[in-house]
């Protein structure tokens, strides 16, 4: 992989302005390096996958238009490797019909959703803080159908059975995973 960090960033914000989309990427890419960290792989290369994986998402807005598989075009006219592009893909299996084969796209897979939803119990509790967010508060959000509709719990569940983990392992490491960029996300007292 040939692309800095820094390079990354710009070119994901030429092409997304909002904001909630930086911060989506930013948690996406820290949870990515932690699992990295965990299984042993290359963290800059994980977390990259997870920096990039909506690159197409303000653009595209929806499957229908094309996510992700505009953002795979997107990659590869920039000059990223076709492993790299396939993580992306493999993401929006059920859209793309790339499924997801190795660990690193398992886990893109997986925790994509789950940062969202982490995120979303962080913010409605008093703290809006991931320091104090436990396993349990989560599932029991988790059983509220209500709470969070948009996070699609199905995908996340498909890819806990995908990595071979339980849900709770998931969301016990995406929470720490999370806590290093809590204030970029909008978390953390303010």
């Amino acid at each position: 992989m040939n692309f800095t960090r820094e390079e990354s960033i710009e070119f994901f914000k030429e092409h997304n302005k909002d904001d909630m989309y930086m911060r989506h990427a930013l948690a996406v890419e820290a949870a990515m390096k932690h699992f990295a960290r965990l299984y042993g792989e290359d963290e800059d290369l994980w977390g990259r996958v997870g920096l990039l994986h909506d690159i197409d998402w303000e653009t595209t807005q929806s499957v229908e238009a094309g996510h992700p598989v505009k953002g795979g075009e997107m990659l590869r006219e920039r000059g990223y490797d076709e492993d790299f592009i396939r993580a992306v893909l493999a993401h929006g299996w059920e859209f793309s019909g790339v499924e997801p084969k190795n660990r690193m796209e398992k886990t893109l897979y997986a925790i994509d959703e789950l940062t969202g939803f982490v995120t979303a119990v962080a913010l409605v509790r008093p703290s809006r803080s991931l320091s104090d967010l436990e396993v349990k508060s989560v599932k029991k959000k988790w059983k509220d159908k209500a709470f969070a509709k948009g996070v699609n719990r199905e995908v996340i569940e498909r890819g806990a059975v995908l990595m071979e983990e339980p849900l709770e392992f998931l969301i016990k490491n995406t929470i720490e995973g999370l806590l290093p960029v809590e204030r970029e996300i909008g978390l953390g007292a303010a």
